[in-house]
This record gives structure tokens, C-alpha cells and sequence, in this order.
């Protein structure tokens, strides 16, 4: 089945690279208007010079989502370059670790700035725009770190992920009425570059995982397009854990 999507409007927050940007790498496949948000102006310009040699109608905005103004000027700017805003993907995130005993005010407001606020604040501004449309869809890319399992040093992180589901369950009994979905995708280990940075080892990683590889950022994307398509349009306030089978692990 192809989910249709061309000539849809899509946000995709944090979409200059890793998860983010295999989230608009299948919509700008699928011929979705995509619009790619980050903080840096040139990584986000290469991310976007590569969208479109695959034949993408592509754009991107600079906007630091952790600020509540920013998200209202990301907003405006799609709505008046792309006329309206049919999809919106909350995926932009941090990861830093640090362990409890020595997390700092400052950690821990620069983590929920950005994964929680950011994304309430993106959904916020996008609402008008969305509920135009009447098929308005939100995916927030949560983790299965924080709502499934805890890692030593995440505690700041899964927290802030696990306040995202509790946003995306009220939220979508809020916006049902105006025919807006709120869905969330709950990654477990996925190739990025946050992820190489860690320094962990591939290898030992994918051993430990049922279907023995490293997710993709295009098996988020998938999953994001199917929650945007008008197939899933009965479906709200859900999650979908794509990690290839590693929190069955007992």
C-alpha cells in the first residue's frame, strides 16, 4: 500500500539529520512539500541541497524550537511559503547524558526547553493551520528510553520523553474535534550521528537486538508517513515502539 501524501505540506523539526531527516527523506519521496527546520543555516542548506536531488520539492527554516516565538515564526513562514500545513512531525531532540547526582538546573532545562516545550510550543504554533485542513496530523518522535526502559545517565532525557506521551494523549482528545490526529513514534536504537558520538559499539548493539541491526532513520520515517496518511486517520493519541523487537528482551 503507498500512502498518499504528495502535495502535502510537512514540518519535520530536528529534519537537518539523523532521525529527522530520514523522517523528510520519505515524505519528500512520497512527494510531500517538505520544510526541514534546525538552528544551523548551512547544515540545514546541504541537508536540503541533497532532499532536492532526489527530486524533492524541499525548504527549510531556521528556528530554534525550544523558544515559543520561534515556533509561532516557523509557522507563519510555511504557512505563507507553502500556503498552509497539513503534517507535522515534533521530532527535534537532545540527548546528553548526565548522571543524578551531579545534573545541574541547567540540564535539565536545556533538555525539557527542547524535547518537551519545543514540541508543545511547535504543535501550538502549527494549530491554526493544521485544523484548516481537516485531516491535520501530528507525529512527536518520542524514544523507548524514559515511557519503556531506563538507561543510567537519561534520567533528565526519559523523563522529558515520557512527559511527551502524556502531551500526545491529551492533546489528541483536545484536537479530535477539529480533525486533528496526535501520534507518537517510540525509536529504540537508531543510526545517527548523536548516536556515533556516544561511541558505542555497533556491533554490540545490534548482537543484542532481536532482529540483529541498528534502525535506520527511514524506519521512523515509514512510520511517520503511515501516521500522516489519510489510512490512519481513525488512529490518535497512540504510540508505535520501532526498535526491532529489543524491549521484548526480559
Amino acid at each position: 500500500m503507498s500512502y498518499a501524501v504528495a502535495g502535502r505540506s510537512v514540518i519535520v523539526t530536528g529534519g537537518t539529520r539523523g532521525i529527522g531527516y530520514g523522517i523528510a527523506e520519505v515524505f519528500a519521496d512520497a512527494g510531500a512539500y517538505v520544510t526541514i527546520v534546525g538552528r544551523d543555516p548551512d547544515v540545514a542548506a546541504q541537508a536540503a541541497a541533497r532532499l532536492a536531488d532526489r527530486g524533492a520539492t524541499i525548504d527549510f527554516v531556521i528556528a530554534d524550537i525550544s523558544k515559543p516565538s520561534e515556533c509561532a515564526r516557523m509557522a507563519s513562514e510555511v504557512v505563507t511559503r507553502r500556503g498552509g500545513i497539513d503534517v507535522l512531525c515534533a521530532n527535534a531532540g537532545m540527548f546528553k547524558g548526565k548522571k543524578l547526582a551531579a545534573m545541574t538546573e541547567a540540564d535539565y532545562d536545556e533538555t525539557f526547553d527542547l524535547n518537551m516545550k519545543g514540541c508543545l510550543f511547535s504543535v501550538q504554533a502549527c494549530l491554526p493551520a493544521l485544523a484548516s485542513t481537516g485531516h491535520g496530523r501530528v507525529v512527536v518522535t518520542s524514544s523507548i528510553t524514559g515511557p519503556m526502559t531506563g538507561v543510567p545517565g537519561w534520567t533528565h532525557y526519559g523523563a522529558s520523553k515520557a512527559a511527551q506521551l502524556g502531551f500526545i494523549r491529551a492533546a489528541a482528545m483536545e484536537l479530535a474535534p477539529q480533525g486533528i490526529t496526535v501520534n507518537a513514534i517510540l525509536p529504540g536504537t537508531i543510526r545517527s550521528d548523536g548516536l556515533l558520538k556516544l561511541g558505542m559499539n555497533l556491533d554490540e548493539a545490534a548482537a543484542s537486538i532481536p532482529l540483529k541491526r541498528i534502525g535506520d532513520p527511514r524506519d521512523i520515517g515509514h512510520a511517520a508517513l503511515f501516521f500522516a496518511s489519510d489510512e490512519a486517520g481513525y488512529i490518535t493519541g497512540q504510540t508505535l515502539v520501532i526498535d526491532g523487537g529489543v524491549t521484548l528482551i526480559e
